[in-house]
């Protein structure tokens, strides 16, 4: 083998190793953090240094720097051995401390480092745990308040509870003895009931260990297909993460949080600068940022679903009727949706709420109506293509009936791209409705929403910019989180990337 061809098969053997790949996204994701923190470290008003948060930078930089040598060592093991040695995993152990500091990035790494084999069944278990520990962590905040709600001694033993039951599944997946296991179906159902809190990781590893159980191999190789995609791809994983943490959080928080540090003025804690007590800072009434930022995530996951899932169904439906039989039916159909399609999404939003008033109810129906014409339009497409399909034909010849045809055969084999399109389509939804809140057309302004916030914030930019920065940073994450997660969802049910 020539030079030339030995440097190429190294680049393309880094290239294809997904823990190469990841090593660097890390270090780049934690060097940025640091510079972040770093930055927000001196106060140029007063020319000092805040030196809690200088310290956090210098956490930071130290296992950004430790991450930066793994991935040497990561390079150095693959152009030398063509793997990576266990000694270089033995550095997951160090770098796991990052979790304690926050930095999800390097955490996750180091729980994918340490393992050589992952499977699907172990990165959900770890994922799984990582959302507890971070559940956790900002819900201790509450102990540096003037007062906790009632219910967070027993709401934080039962989160350490799922959380050492958690522990042992993920002991459990990792040495990968249990296919054979009767008692694992208790451990499912375990793992199905503690996804109730909103950690949908515990429910998706019950779903991956229920089909291991069952020993189905064509369903056993359909979802290890799918979803070792999604896990290999970093930036949908942190996606997948942040959106569950937030819907996690959204579910538990009033558990854990007293809505009334959000919604009830405190005149003797106007316009704080962040602290233990208050972490994000309190507004012009005195009402507690990070509590308003926790419980408005709820508001603004409910809008964006259910603006999603409502045309997603109404047009799905529209659609699939319109392919399905054609001519006058599809012609009555689409000329109906191509007028309502004329008419600006956002526009059409605005007026729906003027005349009918600014709620929470009237903003998810004007967001959704919307929608609806180009979700029929992305099913009428896949079912004009999945109707001439022989198995559809086949059916037909049998004498199935048409209701049967559609919801049966033509509907489930048409919601790959349904399914896309609505998840690169909530970030949209979620920025839709901060930005009819922002406006003062969505949400009613006493409501802790995002919109509502960063509207508020926006009037203090000058004076106190945290009012705007953490609101706008939580929609900025949320609707990036979405959009990761769709690519990879994207990718792993288009055929044509097979």
């Amino acid at each position: 083998m020539t030079n030339r061809q030995s440097k190429f098969h190294l680049k393309y053997a880094l290239k294809m190793s997904s823990e190469y790949t990841q090593a660097n996204f890390t270090w780049v994701i934690s060097l940025f953090l640091t510079l972040i923190f770093l930055f927000n470290s001196f106060d140029f008003a007063t020319k000092s240094v805040k030196q809690p948060v200088f310290i956090v930078a210098v956490i930071y930089l130290i296992f950004t720097v430790l991450q930066m040598i793994v991935t040497f060592k990561i390079k150095s093991n693959l152009e030398k051995d063509g793997e990576i040695r266990s000694s270089t995993r033995k550095f997951g152990y160090v770098l796991l401390v990052s979790i304690l500091t926050g930095n999800i990035f390097i955490g996750s790494f180091a729980c994918l480092l340490i393992k050589q084999k992952k499977t699907n069944g172990y990165v959900f278990a770890v994922y799984t745990v990582l959302v507890d520990l971070f559940i956790i962590g900002i819900s201790l905040i509450s102990i540096f308040k003037a007062y906790v709600t009632d219910t967070f001694p027993l709401a934080m033993l039962l989160l350490f509870g799922i959380t050492i039951i958690h522990l042992l599944v993920l002991f459990v997946v990792s040495a990968n003895r249990y296919k054979q296991k009767s008692w694992m179906k208790w451990i499912v159902l375990l793992l199905i009931l503690t996804s109730f809190t909103g950690n949908i990781f515990a429910l998706l590893l019950g779903i991956h260990l229920w089909i291991q159980i069952k020993g189905d191999q064509s369903n056993i190789q359909k979802w290890d297909k799918i979803w070792g995609k999604i896990t290999q791809n970093n930036a949908a994983m942190i996606g997948f993460f942040f959106i569950v943490f937030i819907f996690f959080l959204s579910v538990y928080s009033p558990l854990t949080f007293d809505y009334d540090l959000a919604v009830e003025n405190n005149y003797q804690a106007i316009l704080q600068e962040p602290s233990l007590e208050y972490p994000f800072g309190t507004d012009n009434f005195g009402r507690d940022v990070f509590s308003r930022i926790i419980f408005g995530a709820r508001i603004s996951l409910i809008v964006g679903l259910a603006s999603t899932l409502i045309p997603a169904i109404i047009g799905g439906f529209l659609g699939a009727v319109s392919g399905y039989y054609g001519k006058r039916t599809d012609n009555i159909i689409m000329r109906f949706l191509d007028i309502l399609f004329a008419v600006p999404g956002i526009l059409l939003a605005i007026a729906i709420i003027a005349a009918f008033g600014a709620n929470t109810v009237n903003l998810i129906l004007a967001l959704s109506v919307g929608s609806i014409p180009t979700y029929a339009r992305t099913m009428r497409a896949n079912v004009l293509m999945v109707s001439n399909f022989e198995y559809v034909e086949s059916a037909r010849a049998l004498g199935a009936s048409d209701y049967s045809i559609i919801f049966k055969h033509v509907v489930p084999n048409s919601l790959a791209p349904m399914i896309v399109k609505a998840t690169l389509t909530i970030g949209g939804a979620v920025i839709a409705t901060s930005s009819l809140s922002f406006l003062g057309l969505g949400v009613e302004p006493h409501i802790p929403e995002w919109g509502n916030i960063l509207k508020l914030g926006s009037t203090y930019l000058e004076t106190n910019p945290y009012l705007a920065i953490y609101p706008g940073l939580a929609i900025i994450l949320l609707v990036l989180s979405f959009n990761f997660l769709g690519d990879a969802l994207r990718d792993a049910l288009d055929p044509k990337l097979d």
